[in-house]
């Protein structure tokens, strides 16, 4: 039996739901199964538990990086640097792509 992978994608949301939408579609094609934040509810310290619970199931860490820094929790840290902090401190294999151009999508949300 073929073992499948479970691949974590995080990035911030509203400016990279087509970038999010293609690495997901590019994962299921090599028959991965991708996780992320469309699968939780609102962000909060309950949300945040079974964030790190769905990172420490999955096999790998992708990290998709545009011009927003994220919702923020109430220490002024984004989710998405928390994820990665997270994923970083189990030693989570992680795969980053930078998007090709930061200043377009960057606004000051």
């Amino acid at each position: 039996m073929e073992r499948k992978y479970q691949v974590f994608v995080s990035s911030t949301y509203k400016d990279l739901i087509e970038e999010r939408q293609h690495v997901i579609h590019a994962l299921l094609e090599l028959d991965c199964i991708p996780s992320g934040m469309e699968l939780f509810p609102a962000a909060d310290e309950d949300a945040w538990t079974l964030i790190k619970e769905v990172i420490d199931n999955s096999d790998y860490y992708l990290l998709i990086i545009a011009g927003k820094y994220g919702s923020e929790n109430t220490e002024g840290i984004s989710y998405t640097e928390m994820e990665f902090d997270y994923a970083v401190s189990i030693n989570k294999p992680i795969i980053s792509f930078l998007h090709d151009n930061v200043c377009l999508l960057y606004t000051s949300d």
